[in-house]
């Protein structure tokens, strides 16, 4: 099994301690704004350590679902840490996936979001950013929805 690790980071307008809160009720937020790509997301447990979220996605993606565990939740520094193990791109070739997402502050008035993404592949498969390139390209677009709604809906997760 090998590891390979990108990171990433992206600025947005909203405040750290805002768009974490938003991120926090996904489950409730994603299925409303965007309901072609994501029907429904089920979790199971308290939203903390070691609840599972399972996203159930539109019709058109390549895929059906995928299944998160929520391994570490701090709440006071606008980090969560979780890893991607069912669904996906999880089989063959990549056993799971663990992300490291960090919001801070920008001296602007919005956030600083900081991503490492591990993937851990199975036997000596070499994973190159390429490959995760649509992925990201599906984050970065969901991120901009929800910036655009907090954006219009001054008073939600405020």
């Amino acid at each position: 099994m090998g590891v390979t690790v990108f990171t990433d980071e992206v600025t947005g307008p909203i405040p750290a301690a805002r768009i974490f809160k938003a991120i926090l009720d996904s489950h409730n937020l994603l299925p409303k704004l965007i309901p072609d790509k994501v029907k429904s997301i089920e979790v199971q447990g308290d939203g903390g350590p070691g609840s599972i979220e399972q996203i159930n996605l539109g019709e058109d993606a390549p895929f059906k679902f995928v299944k998160h565990r929520i391994d570490v939740l701090d709440k006071e520094n606008f980090m969560f840490k979780y890893s991607l193990i069912e669904g996906g791109i999880i089989g063959d070739k990549i056993e799971k996936v663990v992300e490291t997402v960090k919001f801070e502050d920008s001296p602007n008035g919005g956030s600083i979001c900081r991503i490492t993404s591990e993937f851990h592949t199975v036997d000596d498969f070499h994973l190159k950013e390429e490959d995760v390139k649509i992925g990201k390209e599906m984050a970065l677009k969901v991120s901009k929805i929800v910036e655009a709604y907090l954006l219009e809906n001054l008073n939600a997760y405020a």
